[in-house]
């Protein structure tokens, strides 16, 4: 198995996958091989189809975690191994369709106002007002604030896609004042260890002692500021075509979730028993 994983590990290399993804994806393989002891040159289509009944059926995987079995093991036999039928039948699981939870703006500001601490604040403010997915927040770099054409450079995002999203005069503001205090030298939020960013756990940490500070029941997580970005904008007007770009989502399909969520078309409804006869009451 040890000279197939040097050769996938090659293929994911060439084909331009990120180093978290091709450790997820050879760890998978791994996982395939140890539960048949064989290598995944001795098996095939029916192997295959009963290893993914086992990780549906016995381990009960979530929908994400099998997607990325499947994907790892497809790209196994698709490019490494040269043996496109052992997979050609295999789909990747139907999504579901789950509405992302939002924030109102008055939630995110008692966010704000519950985090004293000057660098966790600024974290919590770019993430929302620029919508930023966790580990790219982690990730900015003091370079990525562009004052002058009030823009935040996102370096390879998700799918490795660099993009521009916005800045705003109040994070600007208070990045200003954090500067002055911490002086960070490349990472704008620095880590714990010497010339490290800060972890995504960190930040996970930050929103959740924030959070238990305002009271806030929704089951809201780092990932809902961004939502509730995208939310709040559409619900100001801002055109979907303008929120796809900012998000840096490859398809306008994915943006169009945040239309279910928004109560701009919404709002000109009223409720049928609003609407009842006097008498009625």
């Amino acid at each position: 198995m040890s000279k197939l994983k040097e050769q996938m590990k090659a293929d994911l290399q060439l084909n331009g996958f990120k180093p978290n993804t091709q450790r997820t994806y050879l760890r998978e393989v791994s996982n395939f091989a140890r539960y048949f002891d064989k290598s995944p040159e001795e098996l095939g289509k029916e192997e295959v189809k009963e290893y993914l009944l086992h990780l549906m059926n016995d381990k009960k995987l979530s929908q994400g975690t099998f997607k990325s079995y499947v994907s790892g093991i497809k790209f196994l036999y698709n490019t490494t191994l040269n043996r496109q039928e052992v997979v050609q039948d295999i789909k990747y699981p139907k999504a579901k369709i789950k509405l992302p939870v939002v924030m109102d703006l008055s939630e995110i500001e008692a966010l704000l106002a519950a985090t004293d601490n000057i660098k966790h604040k600024a974290i919590l403010m770019i993430t929302y007002s620029a919508g930023l997915r966790i580990s790219e927040t982690s990730r900015l770099k003091i370079t990525d604030i562009d004052s002058k054409r009030m823009m935040v450079r996102v370096e390879q995002g998700k799918g490795g896609r660099d993009r521009y999203t916005i800045l705003a005069q109040t994070v600007l503001d208070h990045l200003r004042q954090y500067w002055r205090q911490y002086h960070p030298k490349e990472w704008l939020f620095e880590g714990q260890q010497n010339n490290a960013h800060i972890s995504v756990s960190s930040i996970y940490q930050i929103f959740c002692e924030a959070k238990k500070h305002t009271g806030i029941t929704k089951p809201a997580s780092v990932h809902t500021l961004r939502h509730s970005f995208a939310t709040h904008l559409i619900e100001a007007g801002t055109s979907l075509h303008h929120v796809q770009l900012l998000l840096g989502h490859r398809s306008p399909t994915t943006t169009t979730v945040y239309l279910h969520v928004s109560r701009l078309n919404l709002a000109q409804v009223v409720s049928p028993l609003d609407r009842k006869p006097d008498h009625i009451s």
